[in-house]
């Protein structure tokens, strides 16, 4: 029986390398082919100074375990491994390979004086800031035994030492909601540091932090500070321990580089000419730089990152090179992406390079309209001298296609001269699934891509236009998908850190609609922090999903007083309770009837999307209280949840013949939500009601954001699967893979951004990366690929596959928390063929088609049949 475990983890770090948690929580994944293994206890072996300790623990868990050995303190590390040991006499597993946690700088003492620097000269004010060169020489004498990096912006940094670039990090230190949270990065320098003279050297850009960010007529600048500055602590240890400190002080200079203007929506202008060589090692006179002043400290707490830092993940090359209807260079890289070219180039001295990003062509020329105000245009200038590699700094940008205006003729312009660096947050990847449906699975890689492409330090609704912003409704929908796609456990904890502070200001306890917002210094309710249903309820159902995919308890605690508040205080009420109805609702956006310049006029009312949600909400935060021990609240929670169907049913059922709008979004939500119990009368014939019409739409989809995710689920539940088949194979607009026929390679904002006759939706919001409609895809993973987790952190797995439509085989695979958790299907002339794999220390509760049959299995591969299964049509 072969059995060993992954490298431990701790929290939802990736690496742990000067993380908060001075106790972190232990994780580790099985590998191997044991069967029916189940863990008993675990020994945790952690070192610190060179000096081992094991300690046993007897438990059944292998995820998130408590810290065994002494709390942590500030830049402390230790090396841990484990090996677990199976009960009724099963085996120990091999020691896991050693994993290192190291913590940050944990107190403000800590920083040792390091404050905030910036040039010494005025600032840019109504303009973009040019991005600014801090550096500094020290001296070090004696053998360097471990360096480490502790350095922030206000803005976004690049930090060099000796004329190296430090890290892979950028965008870097990210955007958070900088009043509340300022993150710091730490990165392991030892081997960049000489004995002798070195240098330290940052360019900091404008970035979100002080660069025009927001949407509508006037984006405004300067949100969380309108001058650039550098926060930087360099730990040098020798090797007795003995620690040297660089610091950010008024002992550093700062001057102007090659890049004239770097901005996250404009893009940057990098002036060759301007280059200052060798600035950030030892060699370098400064003499002439300005000197520095002091900034205040951040306002948000300095604090190591929860999610994974942005990082180039790929490189695409050119898939053509061809010239536009005008005779315009464009470049076609084949895929809708995020990020931005790498250059490699020679020519003339001055010569005027431009590259022009768009997500499309229309009519033979690229299209800047769906751009809006961004320009998503960088300039490089050259200086003359030989070949040069060049890439932004500060900036990113949505496209397909890149205009190239003033190419030089010495270069070829190829796959050898510019690629297309593909940039995100640095998560793991963890689901799978392809089928048999080819069209499907390119719908499928849309969706992945659409996730990667917004999923950039916060969750974006889309990453080319004057817009970019973390709106939460969009978040709400897709986050069951993201989190099977994605380890984006990290990623979504500290956003919602965020939320949680956002929510409090102003004591109003309304969630922004886009977090982080552009209201900062407002404690009102305004545009951003209005209280909307679907987008402010994703304070409960994000913790909530969150739960059931990581089991993360500590986190559902972390965020339960935002569920309360936002339930109990943030929701303008009726006097039965519902939603008041003179609040504005975004509700079911973008249904496909709505007109390209409206996109809220849905065809189910706002207010009944709004009240469906509210009921779903309160039966969340009712369970989440049973979750963690408040049971008298979630009794509370439930009666109050009782409370509002039985509203709901007199304001919206009751007067009419079955609902008061006989839509796909308002008869899928009272489905999918039980506002019309299971097994009564009426629920069935909502059911027929929901079927009909879904019939007579010719089974295309009719839902906007809020619908939609909950579509299948409603049809499945109702026994209507092959119903839903029947709509996610259409091809006709709107459809799911109406973009995919249109060449589309991510999910689109609008079904039809791109209309049937290849022009553009002239609608302004009309983006061809948005990830909402990618939902569904949590229903391929569950009712296609068949697998799902069946309690919270997929310790028990459900795998009930439901074929159906034209798709005779498919596969879906995911890293869970314990291990690789496979199923893999066909349907062949003699019946239904089922292979499932399950990690160690989980089950999966196995339900076959047809027969209905579950059978509950252990870890290891099993295989399954049913003689003469034939697919449902």
């Amino acid at each position: 029986m072969a059995l060993s475990l992954a490298p431990v983890t701790f929290e939802h770090h990736r690496p742990a390398l000067g993380i908060a948690e001075t106790k972190p929580r232990i994780s580790y994944r099985f590998e191997g082919t044991a069967v029916d293994w189940e863990q008993s206890e675990v020994d945790i072996e952690i070192t610190q100074d060179g000096v081992p300790k094991v300690y046993n623990v007897k438990t059944p868990e292998s995820v998130l375990i408590s810290w065994p050995g002494p709390e942590l303190k500030s830049k402390d590390a230790a090396t841990v491994r484990a090996r677990a040991l199976g009960s009724n006499n099963q085996s120990w597993s091999d020691w896991s390979q050693p994993s290192t946690v190291e913590t940050g700088l944990l107190t403000a003492d800590d920083w040792q004086g390091a404050f905030p620097i910036a040039a010494d000269r005025a600032t840019e004010t109504n303009a973009t800031k040019r991005p600014v060169l801090f550096r500094k020489d020290f001296s070090v004498n004696y053998t360097v035994a471990k360096a480490r990096l502790y350095i922030t912006a206000l803005g976004l940094y690049v930090a060099e030492i000796n004329g190296k670039r430090v890290g892979d990090h950028v965008l870097a230190p990210g955007w958070q909601s900088y009043s509340y949270r300022h993150v710091y990065d730490t990165y392991d320098v030892t081997d960049l540091l000489r004995e002798g003279e070195n240098t330290i050297g940052a360019t900091v850009g404008e970035g979100w932090f002080a660069g025009r960010i927001g949407f509508n007529t006037q984006i405004p600048r300067n949100l969380w500070g309108d001058t650039l500055g550098l926060l930087a602590l360099l730990s040098v240890t020798d090797e007795s321990g003995k620690e040297q400190t660089i610091k950010s002080d008024l002992t550093w200079s700062a001057s102007t580089g090659p890049i004239v203007s770097s901005e996250i929506y404009d893009g940057e202008v990098y002036n060759s000419a301007a280059e200052v060589k060798g600035w950030s090692t030892s060699s370098f006179d400064d003499s002439d730089w300005l000197a520095v002043k002091q900034l205040p400290l951040p306002a948000g707490a300095l604090v190591p990152s929860d999610g994974a830092p942005i990082k180039p993940v790929e490189q695409l090359e050119p898939v053509s090179v061809f010239q536009s209807k005008s005779g315009k260079t464009i470049i076609d890289f084949g895929q809708n992406l995020v990020g931005w070219l790498k250059v490699t180039v020679s020519g003339p001295s001055g010569s005027n390079i431009t590259f022009q990003h768009v997500e499309v062509m229309n009519d033979g020329e690229i299209d800047t309209v769906p751009l809006r105000s961004a320009k998503q245009r960088d300039t490089l200038i050259l200086s003359g001298n030989g070949t040069q590699t060049w890439e932004p700094s500060f900036t990113y940008h949505g496209f397909r296609y890149v205009q190239v205006d003033g190419w030089p003729s010495a270069t070829p312009l190829d796959g050898n001269s510019v690629v297309a660096q593909v940039v995100h947050s640095d998560m793991e990847r963890t689901g799978y699934f392809e089928s048999s449906h080819a069209l499907l699975n390119r719908f499928h890689e849309n969706v992945v891509w659409s996730l990667r492409g917004n999923f950039l330090g916060v969750p974006t609704d889309c990453p080319q236009r004057d817009e970019r912003l973390g709106w939460t409704g969009d978040a709400h929908a897709f986050m069951p998908t993201a989190n099977y796609l994605y380890d984006a456990s990290g990623f979504w904890r500290g956003w919602l850190k965020d939320a949680w502070s956002e929510q409090k200001r102003g004591d109003y306890m309304v969630p922004p609609i886009y977090i982080p917002t552009d209201d900062v210094n407002d404690d009102q309710r305004t545009r951003a922090r209005m209280p909307v249903s679907v987008w402010g309820d994703v304070v409960v159902g994000h913790p909530y999903q969150l739960y059931q995919n990581f089991a993360d308890k500590d986190m559902l605690e972390e965020q339960y007083d935002a569920a309360k508040a936002w339930i109990d205080k943030g929701i303008p009420r009726n006097e039965v309770g519902l939603w008041d109805r003179s609040t504005f609702q975004f509700a079911d956006w973008l249904d496909p009837k709505a007109p390209a310049e409206d996109p809220g006029a849905a065809t189910t009312d706002k207010h009944l999307v709004s009240d469906a949600y509210l009921i779903e909400m309160t039966r969340l935060l009712s369970n989440m209280s049973a979750i963690l021990g408040e049971d008298d609240l979630a009794a509370q929670y439930a009666t109050q949840r009782g409370d509002l169907i039985e509203g709901f049913h007199k304001a919206w059922i009751e007067p009419y013949p079955v609902i008061a709008n006989v839509t796909q979004t308002a008869l899928a939500l009272g489905i999918a939500f039980d506002i019309w119990a299971p097994n009564t009368a009426a629920r069935t014939a909502a059911a027929d009601a929901l079927r009909e019409v879904i019939k007579n739409n010719t089974y295309l989809v009719g839902t906007g954001f809020a619908g939609t995710q909950q579509l299948g689920n409603a049809l499945t539940s109702i026994n209507a699967t092959s119903d839903f088949y029947k709509m996610l194979e259409q091809t006709e607009v709107p459809s799911w893979l109406y973009a995919v026929t249109m060449n589309g390679t991510t999910t689109w904002e609008r079904w039809d951004s791109m209309l049937p006759n290849g022009s553009i939706n002239t609608g302004t919001m009309t983006s061809f990366n948005h990830y909402s409609f990618g939902s569904v895809a949590d229903w391929i993973h569950k009712k296609i690929g068949g697998i799902a987790p069946g309690s919270p952190g997929w310790k028990t797995i459900v795998v009930a596959p439901e074929p159906g439509g034209d798709i005779t085989s498919a596969n879906a695979h995911i890293l869970s928390p314990y291990g690789a958790v496979n199923s893999s299907w066909t349907v062949e002339a003699d019946g239904f063929h089922l292979s499932v794999t399950v990690p160690p220390n989980s089950k999966a509760e196995v339900t076959l088609p047809g027969s209905g049959q579950t059978t509950t299995i252990g870890s290891g591969t099993k295989t399954f049949f049913v003689e003469g299964y034939k697919t449902p049509q």
